[in-house]
């Protein structure tokens, strides 16, 4: 008895995959592996939406193979396992695509548009490309049940959202706060990182400034005994690659393990001292640097200075550090002093082994004002200007050179 048939070499495996798909259409089998498993037995799997306002792309291929193993394993161990899909409604990349359909450009340009009908536009645009995806979906074999699909931007939708959050709130699981998120100033809006990855691009490196801040004389008394007048100023030297922050300033960082060093150098206007990495006095300095003392960087803990930008509290809102948490300066309240402060972040490989700390600015800063219950200064605001010093009413960044 011959238990095997001869198969032709030239079998089509594109046609061969498209008569399975219609196979499994027909017997309706997607429903079938999950009507035919017990009730009392599920495994539920919502899909992470996609946004439908453009064609799909290899990467998503790829992403829903990923996707579809586990309910495909989970339904092979025995679940009944339905297979909600979705479609994101929300978010930047609708709206980009309806302002370069519009002609629009800001948020100015969006609010004199109206929103109600830029909205209108919006919920439009994000089901333009609905039957590519049906298409794709069905030709990889990816089985997901969108005539039930959840959007994003239905009241029931938006409001079981809400429902949640207030549920963490009243069970006090949810505070009000600041977080350090990517900005984007043209459309007034916190970025995530995948918005953030769509429009990046290498951009000029960022200049690097050597900036002096004055020791107050309470803590220039330790350096005293060092100096031949007790007129002679003394700086902390700090370096950073982002003037356009320096308003914000409230502490700058050392390296309490490495050297340090008190240095006389002779300007036009006469002698004046400042402190810096030891390892950077060569570069920064040269051979004619006058060494007047060397302590180890935890010596300088503490140490206060002055405000490089005194007015900058009558620019913007004072905030504080309370428990780790960023609150309102009240009236009875002092100013945290601008201090000296370690911080693992530091390099003596470059600059000068003292970085200016600026807590509105970067997950690290903002990490250590609140860990070191610093003062929080934003001089920036939401649309990417300054507010007062040089630079006022600019782009922050086009702003460098004028402050530097």
């Amino acid at each position: 008895m011959n238990n095997f048939e001869p198969v032709s070499s030239r079998i089509s495996f594109p046609k061969l995959e498209e008569e399975i798909l219609e196979t499994w259409k027909k017997e309706d089998i997607f429903q079938r592996s999950i009507d035919e498993k017990p009730s009392n037995k599920t495994f539920t799997f919502y899909e992470g939406p996609p946004t439908a306002n453009g064609n799909p792309g290899i990467h998503h291929v790829l992403s829903r193979a990923f996707k579809d193993v586990i309910p495909r394993f989970k339904t092979m161990q025995g679940y009944r396992v339905p297979r909600k899909g979705g479609w994101d409604t929300h978010g930047l990349p609708v709206e980009l695509e309806v302002e370069r359909q519009l002609g629009l450009s800001t948020k100015k340009d969006i609010e004199e548009f109206g929103v109600a009908e830029f909205n209108a536009q919006c919920r439009e645009s994000v089901f333009r490309y609905v039957s590519e995806w049906e298409r794709m979906t069905d030709r990889i074999g990816f089985w997901i049940d969108t005539k039930n699909a959840y959007v994003t931007y239905s009241n029931n939708y938006i409001e079981s959202a809400w429902s949640i959050i207030k549920t963490l709130w009243n069970n006090d699981l949810v505070f009000k706060d600041f977080r350090v998120t990517p900005h984007c100033p043209r459309c007034d809006t916190s970025l995530s990182s995948h918005e953030v990855a769509l429009g990046y691009k290498e951009e000029t490196p960022d200049p690097g400034v050597t900036v002096k801040f004055k020791i107050t004389e309470e803590s220039k008394s330790h350096f005293k005994k060092y100096i031949a007048q007790d007129s002679i100023p003394i700086f902390f030297l700090a370096w950073t690659t982002t003037p356009w922050t320096l308003s914000g300033n409230t502490a700058l960082a050392i390296s309490k393990q490495s050297k340090y060093s008190l240095v006389e150098i002779e300007n036009p206007e006469g002698k004046e001292c400042v402190i810096v990495a030891s390892a950077t006095i060569e570069d920064l300095i040269g051979d004619s640097a006058k060494i007047l003392a060397e302590f180890e960087g935890e010596e300088l803990l503490n140490s206060e200075y002055e405000a490089l930008y005194p007015d900058v509290i009558n620019w913007v809102e004072p905030l504080h550090f309370v428990e780790g948490r960023t609150q309102p300066l009240k009236p009875e309240d002092s100013f945290p002093p601008r201090r000296i402060i370690n911080s693992e972040e530091v390099s003596i490989e470059e600059g000068t082994g003292i970085i200016h700390i600026a807590p509105a600015f970067g997950e690290v800063d903002y990490s250590m004002g609140r860990q070191e219950s610093l003062m929080f200064l934003q001089p920036v605001q939401s649309d990417g200007t300054l507010i007062g010093g040089p630079g006022d009413g600019m782009f922050a960044k086009k702003a460098d050179p004028h402050i530097i």
